[in-house]
This record gives C-alpha cells, sequence and structure tokens, in this order.
C-alpha cells in the first residue's frame, strides 16, 4: 500500500545543523540568546514588521497580546467562531469571556456585517465595548482585513490577527498580521515553517514589543534577586528552535509556492466532479497560503459506505487530531459532519489518506455552550460539508493525483 499521506507534514529545509552546530558549539541551549534575536530580525523583515517577539507557541501569542490589550476578569472579547481552540482559549485564561461571532462565505472567516452588529449589542447589553476582536485566517485563507480594521477603528476597539495559519498569506499585497494592533503567528510542527513549537507575536512599537517579551520571561524586576510585581509566564522561545526556524526561513517561499501549487492542482484535476468544491481565493485583493486545501461536499453527494458513518465509537485521534485524548462515550454528538464527509474521511484514510472535517464552532463546543455567540448558520454549514486534504511540503503532483483518483473512487453514482 502507499506511504501514508499527511495532511501538512513537516519538512526540513537542510540548513538547520548549519545553524544548530555554532549555537551547541556556543553553549546557546537556552531559551534567549542570539539566534532568538536573528530570528525576530529576519521575521520581522519577511513580514515587513518592526517589532516581533519570538514565542514558544502561537497561543502564548494571543495570551500575551490579550494581556497587552489589557483585557482582565469580566471583560468580553469578540473571537471568530470557526478556529481551533487556541484562538478562544486564552480569553478565559484571563477570566474574560469570549463573544463568537460567525463566518461569511465568501472566505469562511468572521463576517464584518454580524461584528458590527455584535459590537452595538454587547455595548448595548453591557454598557462595555469588548476589549479585542481576534479574526482568524482560517487555513490561510485571508480575512476582510480593510472592513475589520475599519469597524474595529471606528468603535476603538484593538485587533488581534490571528494569522497563526495564515503566515505569508497577503491581503492587498500586504502581509496577514501586519494591519491589526498585534498579528499572531504560529510555528507549530504542521504550519508553513516549523520551529518544533513555537510562535511570534507582531507588535506595535518597541515599547509594547519589550513588555510582552518581560511578561513572556516571568515578569522579573530589575533586583539582583528575583522580584516579581506583576505574573509573568515561560513563554519564550528557546534559541535551537530560534536555530530551526532560521533554517526553515531560508526555503519559506518556496513552500509558499508548493502550496500553492498544490491548490491549483487540486482544482484542476477536479473541475468537473459534481458535489465537491474546492475552496479558492474569492477574489484578486485575496493572496492564501493554503496551509491546507479545504473543499465542500454536496449534502447530497453520495459516498460508498456511507451506511456505516458513525456507527463506531473512535477510541483514539485520527484526521491529523494531536496530542492526548479521552476516549469518546457515543459515536455521535449533536453538532457533527454530513455522514459523506464522515464516510469519505474513512474511505481515504483506509488508501493511507490523511484528511480530516474543518475545525468545530467555537459556539458549538460544550466548553462554551455559556458564551455569548452571534450566528448566522454558515460556520455550521461549512463544519457539516467541509473538509481537509493533504498540502505539505512531501505532498507531490502524484500525490495529489492519488488522492483525487481516490475520492473519485469513494463517489457512489448510483
Amino acid at each position: 500500500m502507499k506511504e501514508r499521506i499527511l495532511l501538512c507534514k513537516p519538512r526540513m529545509s537542510g540548513r538547520e545543523l548549519e545553524f544548530i552546530k555554532p549555537a551547541l558549539a556556543e553553549d546557546w541551549a537556552v531559551p534567549l540568546g542570539p539566534d532568538v534575536t536573528a530570528f525576530e530580525q529576519e521575521l520581522g523583515a519577511f513580514m515587513g514588521a518592526d517589532h516581533v517577539v519570538a514565542l514558544n507557541s502561537g497561543t502564548s501569542a494571543v495570551h500575551l497580546a490579550l494581556i497587552a490589550c489589557g483585557v482582565r476578569p469580566g471583560d468580553e472579547v469578540i473571537v471568530q467562531s470557526l478556529t481551533f481552540c487556541a484562538s478562544a482559549n486564552p480569553v478565559t485564561y484571563l477570566g474574560a469571556t469570549p463573544v463568537f461571532v460567525d463566518s461569511e462565505c465568501a472566505t469562511w472567516n468572521i463576517d464584518p456585517d454580524l461584528l458590527e452588529s455584535t459590537i452595538k449589542d454587547r455595548i448595548s447589553k453591557t454598557g462595555r465595548k469588548p476589549k479585542a476582536i481576534i479574526p482568524v485566517a482560517l487555513y490561510g485563507m485571508p480575512y476582510q482585513i480593510d472592513r475589520i480594521m475599519e469597524i474595529a477603528n471606528r468603535y476603538d476597539i484593538p485587533v488581534i490577527e490571528d494569522a497563526a495559519e495564515g503566515f505569508g498569506s497577503k491581503f492587498n499585497g500586504r502581509m496577514l498580521g501586519t494591519y491589526g494592533h498585534f498579528g499572531v503567528l504560529s510555528f507549530n510542527g504542521n504550519k508553513m515553517i516549523t520551529t518544533s513549537g513555537g510562535g511570534a507575536l507582531i507588535c506595535p512599537d518597541a515599547e509594547t514589543a519589550r513588555k510582552v517579551m518581560w511578561y513572556a520571561t516571568q515578569a522579573r524586576e530589575s533586583y539582583p534577586y528575583y522580584q516579581h510585581e506583576e505574573i509573568g509566564y515561560n513563554y519564550r522561545l528557546s534559541n535551537i528552535s530560534a536555530c530551526i526556524g532560521r533554517a526553515q526561513l531560508t526555503v519559506l517561499d518556496k513552500y509558499l509556492a508548493h502550496h500553492k501549487h498544490v491548490q491549483e492542482l487540486y482544482c484542476e484535476l477536479l473541475r468537473g466532479v459534481e458535489g465537491i468544491t474546492m475552496h479558492c481565493n474569492p477574489g484578486a485583493e485575496y493572496d492564501a497560503n493554503f496551509w491546507l486545501c479545504t473543499a465542500v461536499l454536496d449534502p447530497d453527494l453520495k459516498i460508498k459506505g456511507q451506511e456505516n458513518a458513525y456507527r463506531r465509537v473512535i477510541s483514539g485521534s485520527v484526521g491529523g487530531a494531536a496530542g492526548v485524548t479521552h476516549a469518546a462515550n457515543s459515536a455521535t454528538t449533536d453538532c457533527q459532519p454530513n455522514s459523506n464527509v464522515e464516510a469519505l474521511r474513512m474511505a481515504l484514510d483506509a488508501v493511507n489518506i490523511e484528511t480530516r472535517p474543518l475545525w468545530k464552532p467555537m459556539h458549538r463546543q460544550p466548553v462554551y455552550k455559556n458564551a455569548p455567540a452571534y450566528v448566522n448558520g454558515a460556520s455550521e454549514s461549512l463544519f457539516a460539508s467541509g473538509i481537509c486534504l493533504p498540502a505539505g511540503p512531501y505532498v507531490t503532483d502524484e500525490d495529489v493525483r492519488y488522492i483525487v483518483n481516490s475520492v473519485k473512487s469513494t463517489i457512489d453514482y448510483r
């Protein structure tokens, strides 16, 4: 059987040891070091940003951005609902409440019209503005940042761009993460480039960057002993991880071009296949990195074996899930992908192709069942019908053809 095709397996540049060996020779195997500073500068040059702080994860970057925005217990923060939990969880770390806003169907990202009506309604209900807005570049697709910024500026609410999945994506020729007050990047093991685990926060000015860096290194005061007057965090990127990141940056343009090429090939090979629609750039101003290539299945599309979907209780992680999971106690939930999406996932898994559904909307997650949510049905519809296809640097043209042929072979035309 064909070797398993993963969604987005990281690939080394071939230059990692070139950066790591001098650091080890000089004993820079610590959370701080010259390669961290160099990585921040090189990231800034790529992004067109002057103030970048390298951190140990994108989640840490969201958390510190919220702190820098003054989020406190009892505050509210608007978060795009169709996203991974890391966009929302840091809000709750601070004792604040996420207010979830649904998507629009062109980009699958936060709906600007619904965003503004949500702001108005929260002011009416609470007497206070939300403290921040977090749009998310879902699977690398740019959000309507021009409209989002116009609304945010009018209400004087800072925007924290969650570009964790959108590193290298652009809107109107400008990098995502550089429009808002803060920009969040991720270098997790499955992202466009990796530092094994890592992230970065793009800050508006040098003073803010210094404050973020201070929080990220346990918030120490300048005494000859350890004195702490605020709560800090152990969030800095290690120097060895920064070495990996520096090597990865040397091939970033190549990886971006590869992901876009894979997207184009999927579109070409699936063109004319009834019931399957690839998600593409909705206009000339959008330049997605296509971190993952995504498609929606028409609810009426029939997949072979569809009658067996959700018959078996899953005991481990599937479809790109990582980390330790609790064993499920039922085969279904009250909000899940359509049976044809699950049947396709199962069929492709059987031929060693890893796929997964879209992110489950945050407003339908049990942990956030009591959070305010402003919905229009878009994210639930997308979750019910969407699927993520492999797009990483190891995915070859031959792999894409194999994936597409496997997809076609699962369709029940009867």
